[in-house]
């Protein structure tokens, strides 16, 4: 149901995952020369060209989100699992920024001085969006017990 607010965040949420999926989250600058490495959700690339894979777990976690989020739209009959999956959602984007600071933060990437882009805080705007969805779930689920009540 378009209709309902709830599916409106959700669908934002989604989108708002997506683009973070394509663009690049930050950039390192080496402390010593060299150039500047870009990184994106599925590779870091360097300077050269080069190509990294090791940040494949970054994009698992934002697509698996988006997936489930996308999922989670069609879900309206069963509010229960809806409000269920949302937060499920904000867990994966939570470890999702665990991940991200994990990747940076260690190995040889370390010595590199982190510049974040705009698309780091893409995943922070999913998590309030899932959150308000599901805060418009939990409202109807109570309403829709109330009535139950009264009958």
């Amino acid at each position: 149901m378009i209709q309902r607010k709830q599916t409106l965040f959700l669908i934002l949420a989604v989108i708002v995952s997506v683009c973070c999926l394509s663009l690049p989250v930050a950039t390192l600058l080496p402390s010593g020369m060299g150039a500047p490495s870009q990184v994106l959700n599925l590779w870091i690339a360097d300077g050269n060209g080069a190509r990294d894979f090791s940040a494949w777990p970054l994009f698992a976690v934002l697509l698996l989100s988006a997936a489930i989020g996308f999922f989670d739209i069609f879900l309206y009959k069963n509010r229960r699992r809806q409000a269920a999956l949302c937060a499920f959602c904000i867990f994966l984007l939570v470890v999702w920024y665990l991940l991200f600071a994990w990747l940076v933060f260690t190995g040889e990437r370390a010595t590199f001085t982190l510049t974040p882009e705009l698309p780091l805080a893409l995943p922070a705007v999913a998590i309030v969006l899932y959150f308000m969805a599901r805060q418009g779930i939990m409202a109807d689920e109570r309403l829709v017990r109330s009535m139950d009540r009264i009958r």
